[in-house]
């Protein structure tokens, strides 16, 4: 046989369909013995390689997942795909990487989902953290497209969404000051069009208002979740005259408390002597920063793994079946009003976070205490 045979090869040889083949490949229980030994038999002898793609539409539907990711720089990540990867490796899918961050146009964006629709190449998408796209991934998902938002920075529509509760992990890192004895604590809030950043202030809020404390206005920074605006906030809390300074900041990120332990060694003020300090994300560098960062730690992992499984399982069901039209000039943003996937309640699947309490915060022992699941 000249070149590499093909799956159309292997059903010829067996006297058999492609998808006959691509059921076999694809380990499925409802083949005849024998036609199996046979199609195992005959690829063996051709050292046959199957393709993924060429396997998984052969027996009508593709071994693909996509996942759309933002830069790769997030920190976090590499955590949330770790969990992906390890629960794809458990079947017979492969993941195919899409790439999405705020520094695209929004065209842009919409051209990579234009593309997934027309390649029909996905059995199921993966969305993580998509920001705007998060309308279009909504409208292919409810056209038939199974599709699962890994913690959005929207507000969840009608779709699976699994991700951690923000708001009581913002609760829980300002509860832990405040029985740390500190009534001037202050906030370091994230960009105004996530909705983790309301989220965490909310939490922020409850707590204070439970302990009977003042919202005080002039304690709130609002900036973005990256060191500069830890920087800025630092300054400004910092050179506020000694009687006005917090005793205490919680900061929306771990970068963003990286930047005020930077400008807390230029003021000459000790953390956590002079001021507590708490983070969220738990990142893995918070537990080797000088003092070691007590912080809300993110299931990034656990978020990446569930939602994986989730968008397998709805794999299985039959009401998900694609139904994508033929034309690759079909646009995701003519999906209003076309086809109806019958998913009854949106699923919501809140993984709880730990808060990791160590040296920044002046607590005199180590802790892991966990959100309610």
């Amino acid at each position: 046989m000249a070149g590499k045979p093909t799956i159309n090869d292997i059903a010829r040889m067996a006297g058999v369909s492609k998808a006959t083949v691509s059921r076999v490949l694809n380990h499925k229980p409802d083949v005849d013995p024998a036609t199996r030994e046979r199609v195992m038999r005959i690829v063996e002898e051709q050292s046959f390689v199957p393709s993924i793609t060429a396997t998984g539409l052969a027996g009508g539907q593709s071994r693909l997942i996509g996942a759309l990711v933002p830069a790769f720089t997030w920190p976090f990540i590499t955590d949330i795909m770790r969990g992906v990867a390890e629960a794809v490796s458990l079947t017979p899918y492969e993941l195919i990487l899409y790439s999405i961050n705020d520094s695209r146009r929004s065209d842009d964006n919409i051209d990579i989902l234009d593309h997934i629709l027309a390649t029909k190449l996905t059995s199921g998408l993966l969305a993580i953290m998509p920001g705007q796209p998060s309308k279009y991934v909504t409208r292919l998902h409810k056209y038939g497209l199974p599709s699962v938002i890994i913690d959005d920075q929207d507000k969840p529509g009608d779709i699976p969404w699994v991700g951690t509760d923000n708001k009581h992990g913002g609760y829980m890192a300002t509860k832990h000051l405040i029985e740390l004895g500190h009534r001037r604590i202050a906030h370091i809030h994230g960009l105004q069009r996530y909705l983790c950043s309301h989220e965490r202030y909310q939490g922020y809020c409850q707590a204070m208002q439970e302990a009977g404390l003042p919202l005080d206005p002039q304690l709130v920074f609002e900036g973005e979740f990256i060191q500069p605006t830890g920087r800025a906030a630092g300054h400004y809390f910092f050179s506020m005259p000694p009687e006005q300074r917090p005793t205490a900041i919680f900061a929306s990120a771990d970068l963003m408390a990286y930047g005020v332990m930077a400008v807390a060694e230029e003021y000459g003020i000790q953390i956590p002597r002079d001021v507590a300090l708490v983070g969220f994300d738990g990142l893995d560098s918070s537990a080797h920063v000088r003092p070691a960062l007590t912080t809300v730690q993110q299931p990034f992992y656990e978020m990446g793994r569930r939602a994986t499984e989730l968008l397998l399982s709805m794999l299985d069901k039959p009401h998900f079946a694609r139904k994508l039209p033929d034309s690759p000039a079909f646009q995701p943003t003519s999906l209003n009003g076309f086809g109806n996937n019958n998913y009854q309640e949106p699923i919501r699947i809140h993984i709880p976070s730990t808060l990791i309490v160590r040296e920044s915060c002046g607590s005199p022992r180590h802790l892991s205490l966990s959100t309610p699941d």
